[in-house]
């Protein structure tokens, strides 16, 4: 009858303090996750301008170049150019994609290394929405 009002009181016991443990660093997780969140977003920010000037540049530089194309005096020379403005466009176009890509996807793999040594548990993570990112073009 002892071991089992022991083994009770125990229990009893175990049951009162688990929740004190279970909340003492909830306040310092959430406040860690918040810091990788916030330096993710900046990133994702920052990464995004970037992205957009070099796409507005690219479609900057084909209009100059077929406008310019335009102006030659044969069908080769207009064909030419067209192709070559097409082409320059093209791979302006790629550049900005594949660095957009490289910045988002490092802004990403930051957070995550970060929000693991928050160790915080995924229900108060956002990890989940990555897959909601603009992909490029």
């Amino acid at each position: 009858m002892k071991k089992i009002l022991g083994l009770f009181t125990i229990a009893l016991s175990l049951i009162a303090v688990a929740p004190a443990f279970a909340s003492t660093d909830n306040t310092a997780t959430i406040a860690c996750v918040g810091t990788a969140v916030n330096t993710r977003e900046t990133a994702i920010s920052t990464a995004i301008t970037t992205h957009t000037q070099a796409i507005t540049a690219a479609y900057t530089a084909r209009a100059t170049a077929l406008q310019q194309a335009y102006t030659g005096t044969t069908q080769a020379q207009v064909k030419a150019s067209v192709k070559t403005a097409w082409a320059s466009f093209r791979t302006a176009k790629t550049a900005a994609n594949t660095a957009w890509k490289k910045s988002k996807d490092s802004a990403w793999s930051t957070f995550k290394n970060a929000a693991r040594v928050c160790k915080a548990p995924a229900s108060i993570s956002d990890a989940l929405n990555a897959s909601s990112e603009v992909s490029g073009q």
